[in-house]
């Protein structure tokens, strides 16, 4: 494989970056570098830490050099976890609007399928993609 290739894979597919970078080669060299990051936050602090991370990064990323893929996003929750509601809104009566939907999905499948019995009817489709659409919508 050229080396163009692994390092579109691996910056494509975590797994991939782990199968090309399988494991250490120099455990007495990364414990240095360790030791070293350590000595960095406690002199000169955490800021200053995550600045020359993001630097290396960057570097890193200039150099083609092959990076897990980001997999967090920026998002900060901005309610504190004491002033958030249990659940907001009533799930009971949420679930039984869900199961009334679903019902009537179905009741149209079979209606369907009676006139026209060449089109079949997929409603755990539907089930599914409902779930996928709650969610969404409401949370």
């Amino acid at each position: 494989m050229p080396a163009g290739a692994r390092y579109d894979a691996a910056m494509t597919d975590l797994s991939a970056f782990w199968r090309i970078n399988p494991s250490d080669a120099d455990p007495a060299e990364t414990r240095e570098w360790l030791d070293a990051f350590d000595a960095l936050v406690q002199a000169e602090g955490r800021e200053r830490a995550t600045f020359l991370l993001r630097k290396l990064l960057d570097h890193a990323r200039a150099r083609r050099v092959p990076l897990p893929p980001v997999l967090n996003t920026p998002y900060k929750n901005s309610i504190a976890l004491a002033d958030q509601a249990q659940f907001p809104g009533n799930l009971e009566l949420e679930q039984r609007i869900s199961s009334i939907v679903r019902w009537n999905a179905l009741a149209m499948v079979v209606r369907a399928n009676r006139a026209y019995p060449e089109l079949g009817g997929h409603i755990a489709s539907y089930a599914s993609a409902a779930d996928l659409f709650e969610v969404g919508f409401n949370h």
